[in-house]
């Protein structure tokens, strides 16, 4: 497995310095998450004192915007809780490394384990042998393709990103007067699972309106190669009307592409709402005028329910007496007219 996996996600953040390029992201990975992306137990019987739990917690390396933010929301949301116990893992550089530490953390027996793996359906074997095991394994982003391998599964709501990401394009072409676009989709890894859902969203969606993708080109996540796939569009469309880039990370690139080749006769739509995209959609000084969350608040929200899981507690707010089995969060459009109100989610 390529150590793309690991590296998903860059901070939307670094100058892209003309044609050649350097591309020097602004990571700060030891950024401590907002307020808004943890949430302080409040009083109640759920967030009262109870049970020690011990969580076990595993994620690709925080090399990088997306998913340090993962695992700084997990470690800050642990840290609320008196009852809760971390113990974070190393990953590794890829789903067998991963699973060897898993291995290890498994034999330690955790009350839960809170996993993102580097692919679900290589890390599925896992899953089954920890529920197996007697320990709850709470799945985050990459899904467990068998249901018996995780007791929840958190996610982002990936072919909803796709839907929202053509819904705001065919409202913008309605508004321009514009019949038959020009589009352009940069997606990520194509072997995940969740950007063939986010293809299919889009493409479902424009399909509605009788539009369909003029050229789509899959990048890794990343900077480089949102560049590269985004300079190999250009030459292949002389002219184009929109397009979708389904990651904020690797749209650094992209619109260092954009500067490069002076290609600015259109409108870019984004994905997972980083804090510097959201600054760029404010202050409406680039081609990137909206973009379509994916929060990886996720994981702050996988620590309070492995705790309620662990102590044998349902959620407050519902009648069941346990935790559900599956959490997708909505996927939401962030513009100009709203970004203000997003910042504070921002990675």
């Amino acid at each position: 497995m390529s150590s793309d996996l690991s590296r998903r996600r860059l901070l939307f953040g670094g100058a892209a310095l003309s044609a050649g390029v350097v591309l020097a992201g602004c990571t700060s990975n030891e950024q401590a998450p907002t307020a808004a992306q943890t949430k302080a137990a409040a009083a109640g019987a759920n967030s009262e004192p109870g049970k020690k739990v011990t969580i076990g917690f595993s994620a690709p390396a925080a090399d990088h915007g997306w998913i340090a933010a993962i695992t700084n929301n997990a470690k800050a949301q642990a840290a609320a809780y008196s009852d809760v116990e971390l113990k974070a893992v190393e990953a590794g550089a890829d789903a067998a490394a991963q699973r060897a530490t898993l291995s290890t953390l498994l034999s330690q027996r955790p009350d839960v384990i809170v996993l993102l793996p580097h692919d679900g359906k290589e890390l599925n074997a896992f899953g089954l042998e920890a529920m197996k095991a007697g320990i709850p394994v709470v799945n985050l982003d990459r899904a467990f393709p068998d249901a018996k391998a995780y007791r929840l599964q958190i996610k982002g709501d990936n072919y909803g990103m796709g839907v929202a990401a053509a819904t705001y394009m065919i409202e913008q072409f309605k508004a321009k007067g514009v019949s038959k676009p020009i589009i352009g989709e940069i997606a990520g890894m194509d072997e995940l699972e969740l950007t063939q859902e986010r293809s299919k969203g889009f493409s479902d969606t424009l399909a509605q309106a009788g539009f369909k993708v003029t050229n789509r080109r899959a990048a890794r996540f990343t900077a480089d190669s949102g560049q590269q796939e985004a300079t190999g569009l250009f030459q292949a469309l002389p002219k184009i009307d929109a397009i979708w880039n389904h990651d904020d990370d690797q749209g650094i690139g992209v619109l260092a592409a954009v500067n490069q080749a002076n290609r600015k006769e259109f409108f870019m739509i984004g994905g997972a709402g980083s804090k510097k995209a959201m600054e760029d959609i404010q202050a409406d000084n680039t081609v990137l005028k909206a973009t379509v969350t994916y929060s990886p608040s996720m994981a702050s929200s996988a620590i309070s329910l492995a705790r309620l899981i662990g102590q044998n507690k349902g959620m407050s707010d519902l009648v069941e007496l346990q935790v559900p089995k599956e959490i997708v969060l909505a996927s939401e459009t962030i513009t100009k007219e709203n970004a203000g109100s997003y910042l504070k989610l921002g990675f």
